[in-house]
């Protein structure tokens, strides 16, 4: 039966009316961006804390008492955290920018000598590594560190001053609304899900939170372990940027190949720099082959898992476009939106497998390929299986 002229005007009509409407979230979102900053990190540490907070119910504790318990063991790490990581990486960057002399005299002495005599190439005619050295020394030195930046961008907007602090104070407690009313607000978004796509839904919300919560969680313990494990071992080589470079190959490990590729590169030269000696090359290169085994072996398979289904590539492309439209806001959301994203791509991919645009008039033959008959490999061509063949076949067609 065709539709009448009407009948495709008022589809049109409605498929205009999600486009604007989809526009506008998008445009608010846009505008509300630094407001809903908070809520959707609160909203992320809600939903990972939730996990443990049902678990903790299940011993027979209260709802409450659980979310204290989790609340409190979260705010414990993130104040270990700041202690302990923000003032060893200050750290680090000071002893870096006092070692830039030397770094330049190995590069200008021996690196781009060496590459220049190999490749036959005039690099030093197009970096100029005194001009960049200086540049960043001296802009460190004017900052006079990330403390000095930060109070002085601060110092200069009394609303961003206000922002920050109403943000700092309003995340944790936002985060124990979330962990407390997680149930119920999943609860209520069901309730008005339609009755005959609430199966589908449910299918698709648990798949989307499966794949998240196995990268976010298994990839962000790899990414700890294995900083951890690269500072400790390059700290017990001896090289004095040890630990940031570490922290530097844990934080790129959640791209394959990137976070040990870029360590070794900046261990080995940071080794030749300081010793100059193939010894402590080799130890460089020994810290990061035990920590590739590691991960290959044991802490990719133990914690991240096959289930993720999110291609490195995917989660930069989105992390820096959700950055690139949204700003912070964006970047926090980008994966939750990749993962959700990935989930619905292969339902749609499901459907178009059975649909009979892919399989055309014999889905079952293409489709199910237990109802096409079977050829026995031990019986000849053309037996009927009696172990006559076309005789047999003869006989029982008279």
């Amino acid at each position: 039966m065709e539709r009448t002229p009407l009948e495709d005007i008022a589809q049109f009509l409605r498929r205009l009316q999600w486009t604007a409407l989809g526009v506008g979230a998008c445009w608010l979102l846009w505008v509300l961006a630094p407001v809903l900053t908070p809520f959707v990190v609160a909203a992320m540490l809600g939903w990972l804390g939730d996990p443990l907070v049902d678990r903790l119910e299940r011993t027979g504790r209260s709802r409450n008492t659980s979310v204290i318990l989790v609340f409190t063991s979260m705010a414990l790490l993130v104040l270990l955290i700041l202690v302990l990581l923000v003032p060893l990486i200050e750290r680090q960057i000071s002893t870096l920018i006092v070692s830039l002399p030397r770094y330049r005299d190995w590069f200008t002495g021996i690196a781009i000598p060496w590459l220049e005599q190999r490749t036959r190439l005039e690099i030093s005619d197009w970096l100029d590594l005194n001009h960049l050295i200086e540049l960043v020394r001296s802009n460190w030195e004017r900052a006079g560190g990330v403390a000095t930046t930060l109070l002085g961008y601060l110092s200069r907007s009394g609303f961003a001053v206000m922002a920050m602090i109403a943000n700092i104070a309003l995340l944790p407690v936002l985060t124990f609304f979330f962990l407390r009313d997680w149930d119920v607000l999943v609860e209520r978004v069901a309730s008005l899900i339609p009755r005959d796509h609430l199966a589908t839904a449910s299918r698709l919300a648990k798949a989307s939170s499966d794949v998240l919560g196995a990268f976010l969680r298994g990839q962000f313990l790899v990414m700890v372990t294995l900083g951890v494990m690269y500072g400790i071992g390059l700290w017990g080589v001896g090289l004095d940027l040890g630990i940031l470079i570490g922290i530097i190959a844990g934080l790129l490990t959640f791209v394959p190949y990137l976070g040990p590729a870029s360590g070794i590169v900046l261990g080995v030269i940071a080794a030749l720099v300081q010793y100059g000696d193939w010894k402590y090359v080799a130890g460089v290169l020994a810290v990061f082959g035990v920590g590739q085994v590691i991960e290959s072996y044991w802490l990719t398979p133990k914690l991240v898992g096959d289930r993720i289904g999110l291609h490195p590539v995917a989660v930069i492309f989105a992390v820096l476009a959700g950055g690139t439209l949204f700003g912070f806001l964006g970047m926090l959301l980008a994966l939750p939106i990749a993962a959700v994203a990935n989930v619905l791509l292969r339902y749609a991919q499901e459907r178009y497998t059975h649909s009979r645009l892919y399989a055309g008039d014999h889905p079952a033959d293409l489709l199910d390929p237990a109802t096409a008959p079977k050829a026995d490999a031990a019986t000849p061509a053309g037996d009927n299986g009696n172990g006559n063949g076309a005789a047999g076949a003869e006989r029982e067609t008279q």
